[in-house]
């Protein structure tokens, strides 16, 4: 999943990518409100933490030209006051979820997994697909209830499939939700990733439209 992190107190905006980092999220940070209203505007991120108190475009205006623009990420939105008029007026531009500083990392982690699972139609945090589940709380993988062992990257890969269950998944969507722009970024190392799990989990998973993407099974077809 790719996060989007929008703070200008470094401190916070390192805990927040080390947090989310470890719950599976592939992080992007920036501290300016001018800068997060263009990223948010022209990239795809499966979630955004806002601050409300940015410089140069105070956050709750980020929020509203996101919305106004047909952006539908989810967005937990974070500030210092945490007063209820202004956790209505946040509401009202469009936030997901409401966090008022100072909070516990633990309770953040916990509403992005949530947000997303919600985003995706999903509520509870067992996600199953066929004979793949996935405890998106726990990180963890099971083929028809036995574990599998997975990368970071593995399980990313995985869980982006299995939140977006249903359609194709084209290639250029997955690179961008695991490396973003990063040097690996080539699709080469997208099939190798796919080849890694089709040994791990058993061929009849992860299916491939040629041309178009990969999709995850809803039926055993090895059965």
């Amino acid at each position: 999943m790719r996060a989007l992190a929008v703070e200008d107190d470094a401190r916070i905006v390192a805990d927040l990518s080390a947090a989310l980092g470890a719950a599976g999220f592939r992080v992007e940070t920036c501290a300016d409100g001018e800068e997060a209203w263009f990223l948010g505007d022209t990239e795809e991120f499966d979630l955004v933490v806002l601050d409300l108190g940015l410089p140069h475009l105070d956050g709750l205006t980020v929020l509203k030209r996101w919305r106004a623009n047909g952006r539908d990420m989810p967005v937990l939105v974070l500030t210092a006051r945490g007063t209820w008029m202004e956790r209505v007026e946040g509401i009202d531009a469009g936030a997901d979820d409401y966090l008022p500083k100072p909070f516990r990392m633990e309770e953040l982690v916990a509403r992005a997994r949530a947000l997303v699972r919600r985003a995706a139609g999903q509520a509870q945090a067992v996600v199953e697909v066929g004979v793949l589940s996935l405890d998106t709380n726990r990180m963890t993988v099971a083929i028809r209830g036995r574990p599998v062992q997975t990368t970071p990257l593995e399980y990313r890969l995985l869980a982006f499939l299995a939140l977006n269950r249903g359609r194709v998944v084209p290639p250029t969507e997955l690179l961008d939700h695991l490396y973003g722009d990063e040097d690996s970024r080539e699709t080469n190392a997208l099939e190798a990733v796919v080849a890694r799990l089709r040994r791990k989990l058993g061929s009849g998973v992860i299916g491939t439209r040629r041309g178009f993407g990969y999709f995850l099974q809803d039926e055993d077809t090895e059965a």
